[in-house]
């Protein structure tokens, strides 16, 4: 066999390999479509599923701490333009720390919210009610209450009891108000 020879039998032998792979090829090709089944639902005509529609993903919304809604701790009220605890408020004080021993409310926090009728200015008012609500958590802890757990506030008299413009309707509204919080 001469060189002339040899030369066209390796052309056959790389067309046969390149011929091999091919088919290796599209046999793999064919066998993984296989799997999947897409094939099968082209030949047949089918369409495949749509798609899932992508997920939407929201970052959680801050909130602030919500408060728990009221036990048995009772309002206090307070006389016009004063913020000493009456006789009266004393002993409902003096039932609510009954609350603070109970081991169930054990490190609870609380919030005495300290408000005012609807006479004066707003800057008068907003002193008013920290002065009502500073008086009465010092009697609480006067009582034995852990004045850590205790927060103070002043609304003034933005947060009415009742909307009222008369004696009845200012007396509701002098007063200090209990909050638990989470």
């Amino acid at each position: 066999m001469n060189a002339y020879g040899q030369i066209q039998d390796i052309r056959r032998s790389t067309m046969k390999a390149k011929y091999c792979l091919l088919v290796l090829a599209v046999f793999l090709a064919v066998i993984s479509l296989n799997g999947c089944g897409c094939f099968y639902q082209q030949m047949k005509g089918e369409t495949p599923p749509p798609a899932a529609p992508p997920a939407v993903v929201r970052p959680p919304e801050a909130k602030p701490p919500v408060p728990v809604a009221p036990a048995v701790l009772n309002d206090i009220h307070f006389d016009f333009d004063k913020y000493n605890i009456r006789e009266g408020d004393a002993m409902i004080l003096k039932d609510n720390m009954a609350w603070f021993r109970d081991s169930a409310n054990k490190g609870k926090k609380v919030r005495i919210e300290g408000h005012c009728d609807e006479r004066g200015t707003v800057e008068y008012n907003l002193v008013l009610g920290q002065k009502r609500a500073d008086s009465t958590k010092n009697f609480l802890v006067g009582l034995g209450a852990d004045g850590r757990l205790l927060e103070t506030i002043s609304y003034g008299k933005e947060k009415p009891i009742d909307p009222g413009h008369n004696e009845e309707a200012w007396a509701k509204n002098r007063r200090a108000h209990f909050q638990m919080m989470r």
